[in-house]
């Protein structure tokens, strides 16, 4: 058994042996293969390196063939440069000698013409004739003499500006409304002064170059006389213009109207007019109340029947009721009764007349502290800007008009108030003494 095994342990041997030696000739042939191929693959690479090196030989020869010619054209250039800067020094000394005062001429042909481009930047007849401004950019930018054309067109235009400056046109073109939108409308213009569309004022944008509706129009009645101006038939017809091209529409749009004077009086303003609106209403009323309670106490009087809707009518039932009692006691009677009614007939005057003294007190209130706002801002920020200072002066007089607005009605209503109260009283004290006398004469 044991030889069997050493055996074939020595066949397993012998046969690994032989494999060995064949792997290592295949090894061998694929190293000689591969050596074989990559000197092959070196001699291409080597052929194409020598090939481009050729094509960059000629290359560089093309580029410097091309850098001496580039070198000989700037030379003739530059003699050509130095040529025409001579010849054109001679040129412009040439013409310098011709022109003679012609030179000067045109000089205050531009002058005219940058003036009259700054005219026409703002004026409103540009937005009719938007193109008319780059022909004069051109004629005042240009360093060379002005042609003959852009002299006419000077002319032209002032003429044009001269012309249009008399007249009133309507034409419809697109203008910008506050909201930022385009909308074609009719606009009626006014010479060089003002433009008109839709019921109100428009302002020329330069910028831009459209005319815009102003964001804010002036008062009411100028509105209105746009609108009888666009309806009327006749020749003539009102209309509030602005001479001065703008500068005074836009200062009177920035005048405050009532409801903005109204905001300036601050918290004592709204408390003045409070009290004004409370004691205007409660005076109203009890004048109305004074009125039929008058009219009652005459129908009263011409009645023989007692009634009880009116202080006269109270007074004689109160008689009535005691038709036996001497004269002393029916004055007794009759003073009570008055005592009674004439609580009712002076009600609210005390505190009307309370209405009328503090609305003024509360304006002086308001004249103070907007003083003391106005000194305030004079500490911080001095004296320099007057708009600074304007909102505690503006505070100080509003507050003390609208005090004195509402204490003097109120004077004048009082002082009716008891006018007619006291009457109404002097009416139960003469029917009282009729009583008593016609009572003392039975």
């Amino acid at each position: 058994m044991r030889l069997a095994i050493s055996f074939i342990f020595a066949l397993i041997l012998a046969h690994n042996a032989y494999a060995g030696s064949q792997d290592l000739n295949q090894l061998l042939r694929d190293v000689k293969q591969r050596q074989a191929q990559e000197r092959k693959l070196n001699k291409t690479r080597e052929a194409e390196f020598l090939a481009e090196k050729q094509n960059q030989q000629q290359l560089l020869q093309t580029a410097k063939a091309e850098l001496a010619k580039q070198e000989k054209l700037r030379a003739q250039l530059s003699t050509q440069l130095e040529s025409n800067e001579t010849l054109l020094a001679e040129m412009e000394t040439q013409l310098k000698e011709r022109s003679g005062e012609l030179g000067e001429l045109f000089g205050v042909a531009k002058q005219a013409a940058g003036d009259l481009q700054a005219n026409l930047q703002g004026s409103i007849i540009s937005a009719q004739y938007p193109d008319r401004i780059e022909a004069l950019t051109r004629m005042t930018e240009s360093k060379a003499l002005p042609m003959i054309s852009q002299l006419e067109n000077l002319w032209f235009t002032l003429q044009q500006e001269m012309t249009e400056s008399g007249k009133i046109v309507r034409f419809t073109q697109q203008i910008q409304i506050p909201g930022g939108e385009r909308q074609e409308a009719e606009i009626t213009r006014i010479g060089a002064f003002n433009a008109l569309a839709n019921g109100g004022y428009l302002n020329y944008d330069a910028d831009a170059k459209i005319l815009t509706s102003l964001a804010r129009q002036p008062e009411g009645k100028y509105l209105d006389l746009i609108d009888s101006y666009r309806t009327s038939d006749a020749k003539k017809a009102p209309l509030g213009i602005d001479p001065t091209r703008g500068v005074m529409l836009n200062m009177l749009i920035q005048t405050p109207d009532a409801q903005e004077r109204i905001q300036q009086g601050g918290v004592v303003g709204y408390i003045i007019l409070l009290i004004g609106a409370l004691g205007f209403l409660y005076a109203l009323l009890r004048l109305s109340i004074l009125v039929a309670t008058g009219h009652k106490m005459k129908q009263q009087m011409h009645n023989d029947t007692a009634m009880d809707n009116n202080p006269l009518g109270r007074v004689l039932i109160a008689t009535e009721q005691s038709p036996s009692q001497e004269v002393a006691a029916l004055e007794l009677i009759l003073d009570e009764a008055i005592t009674r009614e004439v609580p009712n007939l002076e009600k609210g005057l005390s505190m009307i007349k309370l209405f009328a003294a503090v609305a003024p007190l509360l304006g002086l209130l308001g004249t103070v502290t907007g003083m003391i706002a106005t000194f305030q801002s004079i500490s911080l920020f001095g004296t320099g800007d007057p708009k600074l200072m304007a909102d505690g002066i503006s505070q100080a007089l509003v507050t003390t008009m609208l005090g004195l607005s509402v204490a003097i009605p109120l004077l004048f209503l009082h002082n009716l108030l008891a006018s007619r109260s006291k009457m109404l009283v002097q009416i139960l004290d003469e029917q009282s003494a009729g009583l008593m006398s016609r009572r003392a004469g039975k």
